[in-house]
């Protein structure tokens, strides 16, 4: 009898109301989550990242987001969330080498996002459905962790 070799991809998602309370059940899904496939070395980030995406997402949203953790395999851990506003805030909506500068200290939001510049080795963002006949129906803000650094 042969043994069973876990696979190196998975994905799990979960769908979140809009509620204060959403980047907490985020960040114990996401320690959970990775624990459990002995992603120990990345726990913090994704943890870090995850809750400053879903807690714009309450921000700045009146509807709910979801949370997407996908194993791309070779350790390497994309992390999405969706919203259900189309804007596409810095520096998700640039390409990962052009570095948004930070807000003036004086400023009291904004800080967070730009975390993802720091710890996580790529990222992006897309609008979904925005064509002419759409209504838009929000956008994703992914990043990449672990395994080989982007460009490396």
């Amino acid at each position: 009898m042969g043994t069973v070799a876990l696979p190196d991809t998975w994905v799990y998602a979960l769908r979140l109301p809009h509620d204060p309370r959403a980047a907490r059940v985020a960040r114990m899904t996401v320690r959970a989550t990775l624990n459990g496939h002995g992603m120990h070395e990345v726990v913090d980030v994704v943890e870090l990242l995850t809750s400053e995406l879903v807690t714009n997402a309450y921000r700045h949203t009146r509807g709910p987001s979801s949370l997407r953790l996908t194993a791309l395999g070779d350790g390497r851990l994309r992390t999405g969330v969706w919203d259900t506003s189309s804007h596409i805030p810095a520096p998700f909506d640039k390409p990962p080498g052009d570095r948004v500068p930070p807000p003036p200290a004086d400023v009291t939001s904004g800080h967070g996002l730009l975390l993802v510049q720091e710890y996580a080795d790529s990222w992006g963002g897309w609008p979904i459905g925005d064509g002419l006949l759409d209504r838009g129906a929000g956008k994703l803000l992914w990043f990449e962790v672990g395994g080989r650094r982007a460009g490396c």
